[in-house]
């Protein structure tokens, strides 16, 4: 089966996700209300509320690695990896994890950087230098 993923979560701050994820990411947007928007993240939906209050919770790292558990991310074309990490290195922002590879040398070798959004959700570009290596098994 094929699909597009769906992923909703709260802000505080509508404008501020708006310019974040619309302006600065470059993300279309879709259908939206004043309390809600949707936007074309990579050909994936994602949709953001506003809401009155946020309750962050710890967070919890992989144990072997800097890696927050609770993240999400796109899986990108090599060159479109190397042209966001050139834009976000040109414009300053910092990385929540700086761009590398990781797993080198190993089955699932892979490019990676991690930002954060306004709100402090983790999110992972990965990239692989071979596509068919994203589900492949050691």
């Amino acid at each position: 089966m094929n699909g597009t993923f769906h992923l909703a979560f709260a802000t505080t701050d509508l404008k501020r996700i708006k310019a974040f994820y619309g302006k600065f990411l470059g993300c279309k947007e879709g259908r939206s209300a004043s309390t809600w928007v949707d936007y074309d993240f990579f050909g994936h939906q994602l949709t953001i509320q506003e809401v009155p209050k946020l309750i962050k919770t710890a967070r919890i790292y992989n144990p072997k690695s800097r890696v927050p558990s609770d993240h999400w991310g796109i899986v990108l074309p090599m060159s479109d990896w190397k042209k966001l990490r050139d834009k976000l290195k040109k414009v300053g922002y910092t990385f929540f994890i700086e761009p590398q590879v990781v797993m080198k040398g190993e089955v699932g070798e892979q490019h990676s950087m991690f930002i954060e959004d306004p709100d402090g959700h983790a999110i992972e570009f990965k990239a692989f230098e071979d596509m068919d290596d994203l589900f492949k098994k050691g």
